[in-house]
């Protein structure tokens, strides 16, 4: 019986050689490249820089996507100033014009109550002298007539003055004319150790002392005291065409 003669070592070497180069765990090859340095880093310069590019490129128009333009945004700023420095030119006009309509205003509301014042004050003057004038017309008989003073007092403000108040009255419910004429003054003075008289008015204030009254008239005023003189009482006169209707005294 013939022996089997065993494979050659070398075909099975071969073999083995070959299935590893074909195989998936054949050894990786390495493709290099042979650029000099210099011209790598100009490469890597060029790559950046156009990738830094794109980037701000793309940066530029997300941003004009979104309404961020700096360009636009600094025109848009300064016209809304400008619209904000009208519409406050504006507001500062109409409340210039709002204020003055505010005092004038006022004004007229002051102006208004101190009329209304007034009138109140003057209805209640007109309603006293009326009743004024019912009081003293039943202190009169009714058949009385012509002017009688009802009222007359003198008191000292001060050592050189006097003040007097003087109630006239025209008697009859049925006068119709009036009342014309003037009133004076008689001092009986103590100066210089003897007795005097003086009689106002003088000349040059005689209109103040004139009298036109249908009822009645009230009179006041002041007198002037001469330096170093006593004043020991004051008579009243009523005159008509000068002629006295009526008369009174006041001692101090």
């Amino acid at each position: 019986m013939a022996r089997k003669q065993p494979k050659p070592v070398f075909k099975s070497l071969q073999r083995k050689r070959w299935l590893q180069r074909w195989s998936v765990a054949a050894p990786r090859m390495t493709i290099r490249n042979h650029l000099p340095w210099p011209l790598r880093a100009v490469f890597i310069a060029i790559v950046v820089g156009l990738g830094g590019a794109i980037a701000m490129w793309a940066y530029d128009t997300g941003r004009n996507f979104t309404g961020f333009n700096p360009g636009a945004t600094k025109a848009q700023l300064t016209s809304l100033r400008e619209q904000l420095q009208q519409v406050t030119t504006e507001r500062d006009r109409y409340q210039a014009t709002v204020n003055a309509a505010e005092s004038r205003l006022n004004i007229e509301h002051a102006f208004q109550a101190q009329l209304t014042e007034q009138i109140k004050s003057l209805q209640d003057e007109n309603g006293k002298l009326k009743d004024d004038l019912s009081f003293f017309e039943g202190l009169l008989p009714a058949g009385a007539h012509g002017v009688a003073i009802r009222s007359f007092r003198v008191e000292k403000v001060d050592p050189r003055q006097l003040r007097y108040r003087l109630l006239l009255m025209q008697g009859g419910r049925t006068t119709v004319n009036d009342f014309v004429g003037n009133y004076q003054l008689v001092l009986t003075l103590f100066q210089n150790g003897k007795n005097a008289m003086m009689t106002l008015p003088k000349p040059e204030v005689a209109a103040s002392y004139k009298l036109s009254f249908k009822h009645y008239q009230r009179v006041e005023g002041v007198l002037d005291i001469p330096e170093g003189a006593t004043v020991k009482s004051v008579q009243v006169k009523v005159l008509e065409k000068g002629a006295v209707r009526a008369q009174q005294s006041e001692n101090l």
